[in-house]
């Protein structure tokens, strides 16, 4: 591969994230205008548009950053973002049990929660039993 195409290619992932996190900053304020509640939105957008400057930010100076964003990034930076992606994945499970017990314990039914929780528990199953035979 070429050094320009290199070099395009790592520039795509680099934007990809924090571009990303801009169009879905976008559509939740689009959302929530639509559902008559403009403020929550520029919240979501506001939250979403400094998350995605504070990666650009980093993408300049942050050779973790820059490492994660390889196209094929060396095996230490492949378990960094693996590392992370599990946290990521466990503290959203945490916090949608949390939400569905409250829920629970207010006397509602726990919806949408629940259907958070029951596909977190199928998706690991699935996938401790794809990558116990692929690896």
């Amino acid at each position: 591969m070429s050094m320009r195409a290199q070099q395009m290619t790592g520039n795509t992932a680099r934007w990809s994230v924090p571009g990303f996190f801009l169009v879905l900053g976008g559509a939740c304020l689009v959302a929530s205008a639509f559902g008559g509640r403009l403020v929550i939105g520029l919240v979501a957008f506001g939250v979403l548009a400094v998350c995605s400057l504070a990666l650009v930010l980093l993408g300049r100076r942050s050779e973790t950053y820059q490492g994660l964003t390889e196209k094929e990034p060396d095996e230490r930076f492949a378990r960094i973002g693996g590392r992370a992606w599990a946290g990521t994945g466990v503290v959203l499970t945490v916090g949608n049990i949390c939400a569905f017990i409250g829920e629970l314990a207010s006397g509602r039914s726990g919806d949408p929660y629940f259907w958070f929780v029951a596909t977190a528990a199928i998706a690991y199953i699935a996938f401790v039993a794809f990558w116990s035979r692929h690896t």
